[in-house]
């Protein structure tokens, strides 16, 4: 008899999952369905414990480079996509909403979208929210990435991308990987900047969100713009 036939049938995550709901399953056990069909009930669930021992949640294993994840026996290509996809679906999931209707009608999910993106990044990132004329997303665009506290912004690049994408008028969005999104006088100027060379092909910058652990602020709605 092998190890995963002595577990109980309870006690096995797909079961407990179909049973009790995805919802009372653990952060390993999450993993160990993934994965279940490729490697075992009982393999699934070791290697699941390895990955959330080594990165110390879900999240973390999540937001793990492919190098990181390749690194740990067992999980190879296969399983590092199997990791990479379910990261992407959840982006997909949240951004979808965002296409459909003027984002600042839904300010709440624009702001999840954002720091389900970017908070988990250990340097600073800085991108942008194309919009049409009706407020609804175009596309996310990350223009520049730079040190742990800071990223070169280029207005010029952010001209050239609203004219690709045809926008109407955009959003600015930064990340603080220090986890506080408070803005800095930095980021108070450069929006002044970005606005000032966009307002020249008739594009408006509606706001500026900086996205932290914390939560994700609005320079707008603080009246910094």
């Amino acid at each position: 008899m092998t190890e995963s036939h002595c577990w109980p049938l309870s006690e096995r995550p797909r079961e407990k999952l179909l049973t009790k709901g995805p919802e009372s399953l653990s952060d390993a056990e999450v993993l160990a369905v993934l994965f279940g069909n490729s490697v075992g009930s009982q393999g699934a669930q070791a290697l699941a414990n390895t990955l959330v021992d080594r990165f110390g949640s879900l999240r973390q294993v999540i937001h793990a480079t492919r190098v990181q994840l390749c690194d740990i026996p067992g999980i190879g290509e296969a399983r590092y996509a199997q990791i990479a996809v379910v990261w992407e679906i959840a982006k997909r999931v949240l951004e979808s909403p965002l296409k459909r209707q003027p984002v600042f009608q839904q300010v709440s999910e624009v702001k999840s979208f954002l720091q389900s993106t970017l908070r988990h990044e250990k340097k600073e990132h800085f991108g942008i929210l194309c919009l049409n004329s009706q407020h609804h997303l175009i596309a996310f665009r990350l223009l520049f990435s730079g040190t742990i506290n800071a990223a070169a912004v280029y207005p010029r690049e952010i001209v050239r991308q609203v004219i690709d994408d045809n926008a109407a008028a955009i959003i600015l969005v930064h990340n603080h990987p220090s986890g506080v999104p408070d803005p800095s006088d930095a980021d108070i100027r450069l929006t002044k900047d970005v606005s000032q060379a966009l307002a020249l092909i008739d594009v408006s910058v509606l706001d500026h969100f900086i996205v932290g652990d914390a939560g994700v602020v609005s320079l707008a709605q603080k009246g910094l713009m």
